[in-house]
């Protein structure tokens, strides 16, 4: 039986994904090359560092490990100037109903997601209260494809990951929640996210009941 949900919070909750590109892309410049949305693509669900290290890598630039970490609060500081200033308005359509009906339903919901800055934002956009825990990336040392992220918000709420589906854009953090023995469901693109136990491409008049449904239908 399922009794809580585990959410992504980038890309699934509000799309941050833009104001990572951006200030990532603002890094890159600073260091004299560029790179593509394409490329960005491949940092969905990545760890800050690694994130890093594979922008140095596709413009042939070697840092010392000082001089990556300086570069990494850089990209930071500019990436929380932009999301001080969003608002609930970019939450992603559907959400907000979605929650209403799981909190009708007595569900028990949580965010897990390895943004070292998910509180702010849940702040931001006015969300924070909806969720009995918040696992972020200052409270985890191993990154998605590793469960730990959502073992640990199933922990604070008492629960086995059998009962609980995680909610995931990225496929690394799909490939986090089935690691973990959670129901895994893509949001987003069949394309990328196909070993989910089940895919929607939004939360748009979407219920429990139908996801459960399609869950079932795509087991042996």
């Amino acid at each position: 039986m399922v009794k809580a949900c585990i959410f992504d919070l980038d890309g699934v909750i509000v799309d941050t994904a833009k104001y990572h590109f951006i200030a990532w892309r603002r890094l890159a410049n600073s260091l004299g090359f560029d790179f593509s949305e394409e490329e960005n693509e491949k940092l969905k669900g990545v760890s800050r560092m690694e994130s890093l290290n594979l922008i140095l890598q596709w413009g042939g630039v070697e840092k010392t490990e000082a001089e990556k970490l300086a570069l990494t609060d850089l990209k930071n500081g500019w990436y929380r100037e932009y999301i001080l200033k969003m608002g609930p308005e970019e939450i992603l359509e559907g959400v907000v109903p979605f929650l209403d009906h799981l909190e009708g339903l007595g569900i028990r919901m949580a965010v897990g997601s390895s943004s070292k800055n998910a509180s702010t934002i849940l702040s931001q956009i006015g969300l924070t209260p909806r969720f009995e825990a918040v696992i972020d990336g200052n409270r985890i040392t191993r990154s998605k494809p590793d469960p730990q992220v959502f073992e640990m918000g199933a922990r604070a709420m008492g629960l086995p990951s059998g009962e609980c589906i995680v909610f995931e854009d990225a496929e690394k953090g799909v490939d986090a929640a089935l690691a973990g023995g959670f129901l895994a469901v893509g949001v987003g693109s069949e394309e990328n996210l196909s070993h989910a136990h089940y895919v929607l491409p939004n939360f748009i008049g979407v219920s429990l009941q139908n996801i459960l449904d399609g869950i079932k239908a795509k087991m042996p």
